[in-house]
């Protein structure tokens, strides 16, 4: 009888998380919770069903969901347990400005490009998960994108390599 206790007690608290992730998100944006934009949710938290854009990378292609909204930065690849190797997230500011990152609730390790307004990759940054160390940009930028760690190594991509893309002006 315990560990049936057990499963029903770990399925209310994540229950209460989810809800309580999910209104502290809501509220501090100024947004319903009922107008939030989730497409669905893992066990472990909330999914965006965001818009994607191509992106080139000399002669890799890159898949990247874009996060524009609020909402869509603040969750961006938390309680993502894997992503594919070709894909990444692309967040999109409205002005360039020094932008830090962090890894909370964010299961993956990656690495984040802080990169211009004409794709050229100011910095690049390896982070780990679930910490709270803060990742900035060396100077402003606009776009961010984070890939699975260790993708932009393997690429030999560095900063001053310039990406291709329509969000990125010529």
């Amino acid at each position: 009888m315990k560990p049936i206790f057990n499963s029903f007690l770990n399925t209310i608290r994540r229950s209460i998380f989810q809800l309580s992730f999910n209104f502290s998100i809501a509220s501090s944006i100024g947004f319903s919770l009922f107008s939030i934009p989730v497409a669905g949710y893992t066990q472990d938290g909330p999914q965006l069903d965001l818009p994607r854009v191509s992106l080139q990378a000399g002669m890799h292609r890159i898949e990247a969901q874009v996060a524009q909204s609020g909402l869509e930065k603040q969750i961006g690849l938390m309680f993502r347990k894997s992503m594919p190797a070709h894909e990444g997230m692309l967040f999109i500011f409205p002005e360039a400005t020094k932008q830090c990152f962090w890894m909370k609730n964010t299961e993956l390790p990656l690495t984040a490009a802080f990169i211009a307004d004409d794709g050229t990759i100011v910095n690049l940054e390896d982070m780990k998960p679930q910490t709270l160390d803060p990742h900035c940009s060396k100077k402003p930028v606009r776009y961010v994108l984070e890939m699975n760690l260790g993708w932009f190594q393997a690429k030999n991509i560095k900063a001053g390599f310039q990406l291709k893309g329509s969000p990125f002006q010529p």
